[in-house]
C-alpha cells in the first residue's frame, strides 16, 4: 500500500468515535485511535507495546474481550465489557472483536469499542461529591494538599505475578479498607501505594507518607497526632499527619519499625477515627484510610514482635505481597528500557540499550537492592559514561568481575569424601551469599532460602570468617 493512502487510512481511524484497538498475536497493544485514547485517558506513548493486561490491570485473561479472540480463534460481537480505568473511574463498553488472521495463523486482533457509561452525568456528580468534600472543610485550616505522582501504568512489569497484583491493587482502591503492603526494600512498595490513592475515591484528598523506622516513640508520636504549646520543651500548636491527610491517605511506610508503646495509640486512633495532640484535652475526628507496608516477612511479623496482633488484623484487611526483583527476573529487559529512557532524558544522553554481556549478568544477578538497585546501576553508567550501549566496564562496583554461573566451582577431577565436597560447595555459597548481603544475615539467608537461625549454625559449624 502507498505511504500516503496509509497515512489517510490511519487519519480517517482516528476521526471515527468509537474506540478501535489492535493488538498482536502475544497481546501486546500496537495500536488504538483517538477515540480510545479519550475514553481510557492514557497516552498513546505509554501504551502502545505494553501488554493489554498491563495497561488495563482491572481485566484478567479471562475478562478480556481481546484475548479472548486471540485464544479461541472466533469472533466475538456486542459483548459488554466493564473495567475500571487508571482514574478510578468504572467503564462499561459494548465490544465487537474480531481476529486478524494471515495464512490461517492469528496474527492478532481487532476491536471496536462503544461507551455505553453516562460520563458526563457521573463526572458532575463526582464534581458535586468533592465540591461538598471540599466545603465541609472550608472553615478549617489552609493546607497544601500534597498528591501521589505514581499510577498503576507507571509500575512496569509483564511478571503473572505483577499483572495479578496491579489488578488486585486497583480493585483495592475502589474500597476504604486498610491495606498492608510486603515486600523487601526497592521492590516499589510506594508506587503501589500512590497508584491505590490515584485510582480511588479519595484521589484529589492529601496523600502523606511517613517512615517509621528509626524514629523514636515520643517524635514519632507528635508528628503523627501533633502537639500543643507546652505540650514538652519546644512544642508548638502543630496539627499532626493524622489531620493533614484528612480525607484523603496516610501511608505508613516500615510500620513494623513502629516502637510497640506507640502503635497502641495508633490502635486507639484507627479504631475511634479520633486523634488527640501530645498535650491537648481534645480530640479532632479525622477521616483518613491507611496504608502501611513492612519490609519483612508478613507471616512472622506478630510472631517476631515487631508488630502488636491486634494492630496487625487492624491494618492487614487487605494484603499485596511484592516479589523481588529475583522472581521475576522475565521483566528486566522491560526495566531496563524504562530506565534508559529515562536517564537519557535527565542526563541528554542517547544509549539505545544494554550489552549482550551485561544482560546476562543482569539475569544471573541475585539483586539484593530489587528494582531500585537496577534503577540506580543505569543512573550510574548513564551519568557517568557517553556512548550507544551499556556495557560492563560502565556498571558500577558490585558488578565488576561478576561472571554469571561461574560463581562456584568445584574440582571434579580430586576424588574426596562426599560430605567433605559437600561443605565445601556449603561455605562457598555461604560466603558468596554473605559478600552479596553485605554480611547481612538476614539478607544472606533469604538469598540462600535458609532459616537465619541455620545460616548462623552453619557460619559457625564450618569456621566461616564473620
Amino acid at each position: 500500500m502507498d505511504i500516503k493512502y496509509f497515512d489517510a487510512l490511519i487519519h480517517a481511524i482516528d476521526l471515527i468515535n468509537d474506540g478501535i484497538h489492535i493488538v498482536d498475536a502475544s497481546g501486546k497493544i500496537v495500536y488504538y485511535n483517538f477515540a480510545a485514547k479519550q475514553l481510557d485517558e492514557i497516552d498513546v506513548d505509554k501504551a502502545i507495546g505494553r501488554h493489554i493486561l498491563e495497561v488495563y490491570p482491572s481485566l484478567t485473561f479471562e475478562t478480556s474481550t481481546l484475548l479472548r479472540v486471540l485464544r479461541t480463534g472466533k469472533p466475538i460481537y456486542n459483548v459488554e465489557q466493564n473495567f475500571i480505568n487508571y482514574k478510578g473511574d468504572k467503564i462499561s463498553t459494548l465490544n465487537s472483536t474480531i481476529p486478524i488472521y494471515y495464512n490461517n495463523k492469528v496474527l492478532g486482533a481487532l476491536e471496536i469499542s462503544r461507551n455505553i457509561t453516562r460520563v458526563r452525568e457521573l463526572s458532575e456528580k463526582i464534581v458535586n461529591l468533592q465540591k461538598e468534600l471540599y466545603e465541609r472543610n472550608g472553615s478549617q485550616k489552609k493546607t497544601s494538599k500534597p498528591i501521589a505522582k505514581y499510577n498503576f501504568l507507571d509500575i512496569i512489569g509483564q511478571n503473572k505475578e505483577m499483572l495479578k497484583l496491579k489488578s488486585l491493587g486497583l480493585k483495592a482502591a475502589m474500597s476504604d479498607s486498610p491495606v498492608m503492603l510486603a515486600g523487601s526494600t526497592g521492590t516499589g512498595k510506594e508506587l503501589f501505594v500512590q497508584s491505590i490513592h490515584n485510582s480511588g475515591n479519595r484521589k484529589n484528598k492529601p496523600f502523606i507518607a511517613q517512615n517509621c523506622a528509626a524514629l523514636p516513640a515520643n517524635l514519632l508520636e507528635s508528628i503523627l497526632f501533633g502537639s500543643v504549646k507546652g505540650s514538652f520543651t519546644g512544642a508548638e500548636n502543630r496539627p499532626g499527619l493524622f489531620e493533614l491527610a484528612d480525607g484523603g491517605t496516610l501511608f505508613l511506610d516500615e510500620i513494623n519499625s513502629m516502637p510497640l508503646e506507640l502503635q497502641t495509640k495508633l490502635l486507639r486512633v484507627i479504631q475511634d477515627g479520633r486523634v488527640r495532640r501530645v498535650g491537648s484535652p481534645t480530640t479532632t475526628d479525622v477521616d483518613v484510610r491507611i496504608v502501611s507496608a513492612i519490609n519483612t516477612d508478613i507471616n512472622t511479623v506478630v510472631e517476631t514482635k515487631q508488630l502488636r496482633q491486634d494492630l496487625f488484623f487492624r491494618l492487614n484487611v487487605i494484603t499485596l505481597v511484592i516479589p523481588d526483583l529475583s522472581k521475576r527476573k522475565e521483566d528486566i529487559p522491560l526495566l531496563v528500557e524504562h530506565f534508559i529512557e529515562k536517564y537519557n532524558q535527565r542526563c541528554n544522553k542517547f544509549f539505545s540499550g544494554i550489552s549482550k554481556e551485561v544482560l546476562d549478568i543482569f539475569m544471573e544477578y541475585k539483586w539484593p537492592g530489587n528494582v531500585r538497585e537496577l534503577e540506580h546501576a543505569i543512573e550510574s553508567a548513564i551519568s557517568l559514561y557517553d556512548g550507544e550501549i551499556i556495557r560492563e566496564e560502565n556498571l558500577p562496583f558490585q558488578f565488576k568481575n561478576y561472571h554469571p554461573n561461574n560463581n562456584i566451582s568445584l574440582d571434579t577431577s580430586i576424588i574426596q569424601p562426599l560430605n567433605v565436597a559437600v561443605e565445601k560447595v556449603e561455605k562457598e555459597i555461604i560466603i558468596s551469599a554473605l559478600e552479596q548481603a553485605d554480611n547481612n544475615i538476614s539478607k544472606a539467608a533469604k538469598l540462600i532460602n535458609i532459616p537465619r537461625q541455620t545460616l548462623q549454625y552453619k557460619i559457625k559449624k564450618l569456621g566461616i570468617p564473620f
